[in-house]
């Protein structure tokens, strides 16, 4: 063999050599692409989205729609302390409503469909990769364990490195200050013991069992007869700290309890008080409300006076002007708890009172502020 024959078979075999260990290389990455795909990144997507939605219903419950959309937005939601996240914002600033109203927001739905649809472009590309869909964990570890091994070359592990995430949860907002947020003035004996509204009105009012973890953080199981009536207090007790800068947590608890009889039990007393030998009995999530000593009498809405006002324009008034207002709209929280409250046996041309004013609260038919 001449020395040209022998230089060209060594070049011949290098370049072999290489393209195998390219080969082994790239089938290396797809082996353990498919495999984190199946057993790590979609459980983890799948994990994560139910956060996204258990911190944006917790935030929404307690600041409305429009806040919980804007936080959303900017990044807030995922963690599972999305929640405390946003709470660390607003316990420092105000928000300006007016500013808010003419954001243009994304809605929990179309953030949910992006993030899938870009989930779902990279589970395609492994897909096609590897030829493998639609199959179990352990079907897929059996079919890519092994994917294209070679044994003609030895490939050097890849290296990763994790990058920290930035934490500070202002930053993310910190464009908007000074447009959309004002500085709050110090607040005024705020009781450590509660670090949020929601922690403090089921702590204080006895709503549910706490169930307190070692890292701090408690959670509560409600009753499912109380849950309305967690949901509308924490929302008043949230509208009060955001109003009144000078009022601690425990303070603002007992405010909105006031408030809460205000807006979803005075209206029908006053109503079972115009009606002689009559008494009124609030509803719970297993008892219906109903204003009782008229034989078992139902109440016709537009014959039946308050004053010079009928029941059924008596209790539009309040839920126009009374009811807590949440981005010009009556809060869902407290209307649930109104409508529970609202007696049975009040009718309104055939119909259950409470229904008409329920669907027409869904089909926006009052007007709103």
């Amino acid at each position: 063999m001449s020395m040209f024959t022998g230089i060209a078979t060594g070049f011949l075999g290098a370049a072999i050599k290489d393209k195998e260990a390219k080969d082994n290389l790239r089938m290396k990455i797809a082996e353990s692409a498919g495999i984190d795909y199946y057993t790590k990144d979609k459980p983890d997507h799948d994990k994560k989205q139910k956060l996204y939605k258990k911190d944006y219903e917790m935030v929404e419950a307690i600041h409305g729609a429009r806040v919980a959309n804007y936080f959303g937005e900017k990044g807030f939601f995922g963690t599972g302390s999305g929640l405390n996240d946003v709470e660390s914002v607003l316990k420092q600033y105000n928000i300006d409503d007016k500013t808010l109203q003419t954001l243009k927001l994304s809605t929990f739905e179309e953030r949910e469909k992006e993030r899938q649809l870009e989930f779902d472009k990279k589970g395609s590309t492994i897909k096609s990769l590897t030829g493998i869909g639609g199959l179990g964990v352990e079907t897929v570890k059996n079919q890519l364990e092994g994917f294209g091994e070679t044994k003609t070359t030895d490939v050097a592990p890849i290296e990763t490195t994790d990058v920290a995430q930035a934490t500070d949860t202002e930053q993310k907002v910190s464009t908007d200050i000074g447009s959309l947020f004002t500085k709050k003035a110090e607040p005024v004996g705020v009781e450590t013991k509660f670090n949020s509204i929601s922690r403090a009105v089921n702590e204080q009012m006895g709503y549910g069992e706490p169930i307190y973890r070692a890292d701090g953080s408690v959670t509560f199981n409600i009753a499912d007869d109380l849950k309305t009536t967690s949901n509308a207090h924490i929302a008043l007790a949230s509208n009060i700290t955001q109003q009144r800068d000078d009022i601690n947590q425990i303070d603002a608890v007992s405010l909105a309890e006031q408030e809460l009889f205000k807006q979803t039990v005075t209206p029908f007393n006053i109503i079972a008080s115009s009606i002689e030998g009559a008494n009124y009995s609030a509803g719970t999530g297993g008892k219906p409300a109903l204003i009782e000593g008229m034989g078992g009498q139902t109440i016709d809405a537009e014959t039946t006076m308050i004053g010079d006002q009928s029941v059924y324009d008596f209790v539009t008034e309040i839920y126009n002007n009374e009811l807590l207002k949440d981005a010009g709209r009556v809060n869902r929280h407290v209307f649930k708890k109104f409508i529970e409250n609202l007696p049975m046996n009040i009718t309104y041309r055939g119909e259950k009172l409470s229904d008409v004013l329920a669907n027409a609260h869904e089909l926006q038919y009052f007007r709103n502020y």
